[in-house]
């Protein structure tokens, strides 16, 4: 049987572009990279403290592609975590005596959670010496 082939459908490429929820759902994963970023950055910062190299870290990000890059980073981290917060009712199913917690109570409880600790990091990161 030569000549024969099976039958395979295009793909369409732009699959996601199509739905609002689909395009959504792609770019969320999509920040995952620029959540990798952050992580790595951190990595460098971390390193450059313990090697002594603080004053290169410095001027590395301080150039303007840097700070534009960890502007982004820093957008597409709290698209990320607030949509992973969001999540968190349709994952987890919490009873209470037989009761279900609210899906409401779980994001508001995983959002205040997040806002009392970046207030308390923020505190001990920029308070004064």
């Amino acid at each position: 049987m030569t000549g024969v082939s099976a039958y395979r459908a295009p793909r369409d490429r732009l699959w996601f572009a199509r739905s609002r929820r689909y395009a959504l759902f792609v770019l969320r994963e999509l920040t995952s990279v620029l959540v990798a970023w952050s992580v790595v950055f951190l990595g460098m910062l971390v390193d450059a403290l313990r090697g002594g190299a603080f004053q290169e870290f410095a001027a590395l990000a301080a150039r303007p592609w840097m700070i534009a890059l960890n502007v982004l980073a820093l957008a597409a981290t709290v698209y990320h975590a607030v949509t992973f917060l969001n999540l968190a009712p349709k994952a987890t199913v919490v009873r209470l005596d037989g009761w279900r917690v609210p899906a409401w109570m779980i994001q508001g409880g995983n959002h205040s959670a997040w806002m009392v600790i970046s207030v308390l990091i923020a505190y001990f990161v920029l308070r004064s010496p």
